[in-house]
């Protein structure tokens, strides 16, 4: 019971605060200044930049050495196919979004809106299924050996991933906001956004035992996915006045929380 317990809370925590995080957005004012949606555009590209160097590649280079694998070539073309993946994507999403006869100006910021929030959705959930695996993996290897200090040692890796997915859940949330999307849609898209963890953490435990050879490809993937689109989305965005330096700052503030989370609970 204990054993089923701790496996259950482990797999669900990450998502729990991801929610919390997501939750952010219903402190955040009616009709958001430019000046605020720059900010936490900017935070969103800090928090996603770090998160894949931290959270994604350094683990993928550590992983590719440990099988015995050149670093160069998982995290090479992980990059390279999750950036042309979401590339794909995201001229899919312009053919669906901008079809039909040529939209009103309001129209168009809708549906570029729309857009940005389908690729932040899309590139933060891919993001998160790797971690759900790793949690996942770290269960199983407790339950092949029937460790306690494996349980432990799963448990303590949930908890790290949970805290760093508090300013994810935000992260994503508050841009889809500031964007134009109703609270209560930005909250839910920043929830469906960790809902994988769990769904991939107890798939792995079930099924997908023997995933940790694919863990480098994948990692290197999503990190390849959130360099798209704050290459593409967030930075451009945050810095939309040429005079202005408050999305520089926004971006730096988040990279230096999400490393410092990533490094502290690493």
């Amino acid at each position: 019971m204990q054993t089923i317990l701790s496996i259950v809370t482990g797999s669900l925590f990450p998502f729990f605060m991801t929610v919390i995080g997501a939750a952010a957005v219903f402190f955040v004012r009616e009709n958001t200044h430019m000046v605020l949606q720059r900010i936490f555009l900017g935070f969103a590209a800090g928090v996603m930049l770090a998160a894949s160097i931290w959270s994604l590649l350094t683990p993928a280079i550590e992983g590719a050495q440990l099988l015995g694998i050149p670093a160069w070539l998982p995290t090479g073309i992980g990059i390279c196919v999750g950036s042309l993946f979401l590339l794909i994507s995201d001229l899919a999403i312009k053919q669906i979004t901008n079809g039909g006869p040529e939209p009103a100006s309001d129209n168009m910021v809708e549906k570029n809106n729309r857009r940005r929030a389908i690729l932040l959705h899309f590139a933060m959930s891919i993001h998160n299924i790797p971690e759900g695996i790793a949690v996942g993996l770290s269960f199983s290897i407790a339950l092949q050996n029937k460790d306690p200090l494996a349980f432990s040692t799963a448990t303590a890796l949930a908890v790290g991933i949970g805290i760093q997915n508090f300013p994810e859940g935000a992260a994503v949330a508050l841009p889809l906001y500031s964007s134009g999307s109703t609270k209560a849609r930005a909250f839910i898209q920043g929830c469906l956004s960790g809902i994988v963890e769990p769904i991939f953490c107890l798939l792995t435990i079930t099924i997908f035992r023997n995933a940790e050879p694919f863990m480098p490809w994948m990692l290197s993937l999503a990190a390849g996915t959130m360099l798209y689109v704050i290459a593409e989305e967030l930075i451009p965005e945050a810095n939309h006045e040429s005079s202005s330096f408050v999305g520089t700052l926004s971006i730096m503030l988040g990279f230096l929380l999400m490393m410092l989370l990533d490094i502290g609970l690493s």
